[in-house]
This record gives structure tokens, C-alpha cells and sequence, in this order.
């Protein structure tokens, strides 16, 4: 798999080879991302979701988004994941924090983000949110796709120390429907990348949210995927345009289809549960990979390491929020951390 890897030439530069895009694609990079001024903190941007916010949380999750999506992808799901769990244990109040990961969403707009772009400084934003807001470590990071990765580079820092000695791991991570180790094009059907595709081929300035829906129609992509891709966008005088940087974003992607995080899986810290879901129509999945994890999730559980959940999300592509909301709250609600206490 990784001689594969090697072997193929990064998205980077098969786009910028690319003859029949490539005007438009300089176009699209050297174009500025024009974003909502982002909540007050010189990290990334957040939006915050809790029940009953006077009273104070007794638990905090970090959601983390996909690539070219944003925290408010994610909004209606964890505030329908919220009420679940509340309603499971009034006692906890738990505190959502959807995240604008680097060069995505009202993150786009912050100044400071700087190279390299990819898992493990997307991962380090987190530590230094928690950190310049003075907030408790979360107890669960929830990630989706690229956000997936973006958990597990996170809990592997704080368990090796990266953050320093006040950083303390997550009790959980949901990663949902991203492989844990290096992903070969070649496996799926090049979705995300016919998309980076199409986005490089447009201007920076689009006419209207319906007009690059019908588009994504037009060319054959899924109405939740056309969808999605035009709520990502943000109005912008009479116009509208994207609200990633999309040069940043395929830097991401990259070091995501590079990243493994095995190792981690292999040999969890003490006290950390790794849950899986995997989207029974994704794309994504090697049958190797699915036979891996199968095996890690039935070990016999060991004193000194943490474990490894596997769950099939059922009539579900690789966007599982928009594919199955409620197939996948019935998963995650009854397997959510509990007793927590801040």
C-alpha cells in the first residue's frame, strides 16, 4: 500500500498538471476566502452547543468536521445528540464544541495558520484552543473522515506529551468512516477527488448557492453531495464564494491519505476507547483494513492499554450525517462516555 502511495503523484500536482484547469485553477488560488468575522479568539473558530447553558457542563466533545466542510455541517446532529444523551442521563450537561478546523469554515479567515498544513497541526489548533480559552481537555473528540484523523493524531500528541505536561487525553474518540492507515486512491472511486476537480474549475465568485447545486447535479454528483458542497458557501456582496481555502485543503488531504495511525490502534493508551464506524456503502474501505480493525476490536481487553470499538453504520455512504443521522445516533447515544465529571 505504501509503495502505491509512492508511486502516485500528489493531488497537488496532478491538478496543477492538469492542462484543462489549470488557468482557473491559479485563478481560484491566488483569489481571497471571504469569511464571517469568526468567534473571538485568536485560535480557530467554534461554535458551542448545550442544552441548558446556564448551567455549567459536566462534559465537554470536540466535534470535528471533513474536508471542505464546517463546524455547521455537524450542528443539527449534535444537538439531536445532546438531547439523546441528556435524556439518557440527566445529571450530565454535555457541552458541544464544533470546531472550524485550519483553512476551513470562519477558520479560513484567521490569520496565523501557517504551513504545513496537514494532521498534526490541524491536531496542535485543538491543544492550542483548550489552551487560550482556559477550557477543561475534552473527553470525547468526535471526527468524521479528515476530522477523524485529525482525533487520532490528537490523542496520540497528548499521550506522548506533545502538549505539554497539562494536556490530558480524551476518554473516546468516535472516528467515523476515515481509515485509520494510508489510503489508496485506488480503492474508491475517486469522489473526493472529482470534486477537488469541479471546484478547481470554477471561479472564485459564483452566482448563487442553487446555481452550484444544479451544477454538482448536472455533473453527476448525488443531491446530498450537491448539497453539502453548496452549504459551504458564503455570501459575498451580490455573490457567493467558498468558504475553505482550497489550496490549504488539498495540502490536508494529502497528508491525510498519507497519514497511518495503526500504531495507535495497536497499542491504545491506558483508558482511551477508540470507536470505529464504518459506513457500510462507503468507498473508503480496503477489506484488509475492515479485517484489521475486526481483530483489534475482538482482543481480549489488557489492564495497561486502552481498546478499539468497531461499529457498521448501516444504508450509509461515506457522509454519514446526511446518509443516516439517525442509524448513526443509535450507535453512537448508547455507546457515548458517561459518568463524567468535570
Amino acid at each position: 500500500m505504501a509503495a502505491s502511495l509512492r508511486a502516485s503523484s500528489s493531488l497537488r500536482s496532478r491538478l496543477l498538471s492538469s492542462s484543462s484547469v489549470c488557468p482557473l485553477w491559479r485563478l481560484l488560488l491566488s483569489s481571497p476566502v471571504h469569511t464571517e468575522a469568526p468567534h473571538q479568539t485568536q485560535t480557530l473558530a467554534f461554535d458551542e452547543i448545550q442544552l441548558s447553558p446556564e448551567k455549567p457542563p459536566t462534559a465537554t466533545a470536540f466535534v470535528l468536521h471533513g474536508l471542505l466542510g464546517s463546524g455547521r455541517n455537524w450542528r443539527s446532529f449534535s444537538r439531536t445528540l445532546a438531547s439523546e444523551l441528556h435524556n439518557r442521563s440527566p445529571s450530565e450537561e454535555w457541552r458541544m464544541v464544533l470546531v472550524d478546523l485550519r483553512n476551513h469554515g470562519r477558520s479560513a479567515g484567521i490569520k496565523g495558520f501557517h504551513p504545513p498544513h496537514n494532521m498534526s497541526t490541524a491536531a496542535k489548533d485543538l491543544a492550542d484552543l483548550v489552551k487560550a480559552r482556559g477550557w477543561p481537555w475534552p473527553d470525547v473528540v468526535v471526527g468524521h473522515s479528515m476530522g477523524g484523523k485529525v482525533a487520532l493524531d490528537f490523542a496520540e500528541s497528548c499521550s506522548h506529551g506533545v502538549y505539554g505536561e497539562s494536556a490530558v487525553l480524551p476518554k473516546q474518540l468516535w472516528v467515523l468512516d476515515s481509515v485509520p492507515g494510508q489510503v489508496v486512491t485506488d480503492n474508491s472511486d475517486g469522489e473526493v477527488e472529482r470534486v477537488l476537480h469541479t471546484l478547481a474549475s470554477l471561479p472564485s465568485s459564483l452566482p448563487s448557492r442553487k446555481w452550484v447545486v444544479d451544477h454538482m447535479l448536472s455533473l453527476g454528483f448525488s443531491k446530498s453531495l450537491s448539497e453539502w458542497i453548496g452549504s459551504n458557501l458564503k455570501k459575498d456582496n451580490d455573490q457567493v464564494t467558498w468558504a475553505f481555502d482550497l489550496q490549504a485543503a488539498i495540502d490536508m488531504f494529502d497528508s491525510y491519505r498519507e497519514r497511518s495511525y495503526w500504531a495507535l490502534l495497536e497499542q491504545p493508551p491506558k483508558d482511551l476507547e477508540i470507536a470505529i464506524v464504518q459506513a457500510e456503502r462507503s468507498d473508503r474501505w480496503d477489506p484488509d483494513d475492515v479485517q484489521r480493525l475486526k481483530a483489534l476490536a475482538k482482543r481480549e481487553p489488557k489492564p495497561d492499554t486502552g481498546k478499539v470499538s468497531l461499529h457498521v453504520l448501516p444504508n450509509s455512504g461515506h457522509w454519514v450525517h446526511v446518509d443516516n443521522p439517525k442509524g448513526l445516533l443509535e450507535i453512537m447515544a448508547p455507546n457515548f462516555l458517561s459518568g463524567v465529571k468535570n
